[in-house]
């Protein structure tokens, strides 16, 4: 590592405290406005794009569990991204729960930030 930076316990500290105190969310959630206001949008979306991916995983970390599908033991992610393909939102659970309640989930996650989002493209499943 590079001595003109911080200890990485004091970046790895900085890190956590902003992630609990929802900087990162804040961050986010501002750049996502300028980039599609700039792009000719209006700064909320009304339209999404949703997609899962299951991961092999450790026991560490949460839950896991076996998606037959997919033939991995481990945890998945959906994710919802807007037509400019920023994120909106993610949630990560046992690969075992079935796609559309992991949809389910992820919409109850995003509903109130995004009163505007009205149409969702995603795979049977």
């Amino acid at each position: 590592m590079p001595h003109d930076l911080l200890p990485w316990e004091t970046a790895s500290l900085d890190h956590r405290l902003w992630r609990l105190q929802g900087f990162w969310e804040v961050l986010h959630t501002t750049l996502r406005k300028q980039v599609r206001v700039q792009a000719g949008r209006e700064s909320t979306p009304s339209a999404g794009i949703m997609d899962s991916q299951s991961a092999r995983t450790s026991e560490a970390g949460g839950p896991r569990g076996f998606d037959g599908g997919e033939k991995i033991n481990g945890r998945k992610r959906h994710i919802l991204v807007d037509t400019l393909i920023l994120v909106l939102g993610v949630k990560v659970h046992e690969a075992s729960l079935q796609d559309r309640a992991g949809a389910v989930l992820l919409f109850d996650k995003v509903r109130n930030t995004f009163p505007r989002l009205q149409h969702i493209w995603a795979e049977a499943g």
